[in-house]
């Protein structure tokens, strides 16, 4: 765990005061963090928070679009994308079924929630239906697709993240949405 907090290039110096970065112990059992010398302002590394959608189609085909960026260029994924600062998790997984692969979507409850060592996001995916829209390849999108259930491109799937997702999902997990 210690290299996902040690010093980069990005973060040698404080934010606050300028000076230095240097690696210290902060509490017994964590990593070291990035700290400064002169200030004692401590940085740390937070996840990123990403939401990704299954979508089904009145028939039960699942919504696929081909990546059209790193990483997972031209890779198979269910659409989906980093969580902004302040928005909820599912108005993020509206906005990037509605970008990647132009369809409005109700969601019907939440998949899983996947996170992996040594990877940053948090990944939380929901299922979802369709209320409007045509399936077509939208911004960071090649092209996108309909594919049945027996169909899936299972050996061309961009993550980790989709294959257990698209697996926990057509095994009929899901989780009620608490709000």
């Amino acid at each position: 765990m210690s290299d996902l907090h040690s010093l980069n290039p990005h973060y040698r110096y404080c934010p606050l005061c300028g000076n230095t970065l240097g690696l210290k112990l902060l509490k017994a059992g964590e990593p070291k963090r990035p700290t400064c010398g002169t200030c004692g302002y401590v940085v740390y590394f937070d996840p990123k928070v990403a939401v990704g959608t299954i979508i089904r189609s009145n028939s039960g085909d699942i919504a696929l679009v081909r990546r059209s960026i790193q990483p997972g260029y031209g890779k198979w994924v269910f659409p989906g994308g980093y969580v902004d600062r302040g928005e909820e998790p599912v108005t993020a997984a509206r906005r990037e079924a509605l970008e990647e692969a132009c369809l409005e979507i109700n969601i019907e409850g939440l998949i899983n929630i996947y996170s992996y060592p040594a990877v940053i996001p948090i990944i939380i995916v929901y299922a979802s239906t369709v209320s409007g829209g045509a399936l077509k390849a939208g911004d960071e999108s090649l092209e996108a697709q309909w594919f049945s259930v027996d169909n899936l491109p299972w050996d061309e799937l961009a993550f980790r993240s989709t294959t257990e997702a698209l697996q926990d999902h057509l095994r009929g997990i899901l989780h009620s949405l608490v709000r």
